[in-house]
């Protein structure tokens, strides 16, 4: 028995990860009274789990994710669309990593300079 799965291009990943990053972070700014107890309210703990849980599934985990959860339980930071930055983040960051001909990331190596004498 075969599956025909759906695979889904990294770029339509990024590109539907940023549009619900968009989305939820409009939600959360637009309808303010819903969202404004921070850390109390029930619907945006159900939104921001929900997001987060969506993103980690298009994107993978990725450290800029968690900021996004903290900034949330505090009341007036849901003001700053966090959603969205880490998406732009995680999407600059792949941008830098080269890709080898297996399909696979490579480091690149940090440079050091010697210091000046």
């Amino acid at each position: 028995m075969t599956y025909n799965a759906i695979k889904i291009s990294p770029r339509s990943r990024f590109r539907a990860a940023m549009v619900l990053a968009i989305i939820a972070d409009a939600l959360q700014i637009a309808v303010f009274p819903l969202f404004v107890e921070g850390a109390e309210s029930p619907a945006d703990d159900i939104l921001d789990f929900g997001i987060g849980a969506v993103l980690v599934y298009l994107l993978g985990w990725h450290w800029e994710f968690l900021p996004s959860f903290l900034g949330k339980l505090v009341p007036g930071v849901d003001l700053v669309p966090f959603w969205t930055m880490a998406v732009a983040n995680v999407y600059r960051k792949s941008k830098n990593t080269p890709v080898t001909i297996e399909g696979t990331r490579v480091e690149q190596p940090t440079r050091i300079d010697p210091p000046n004498r």
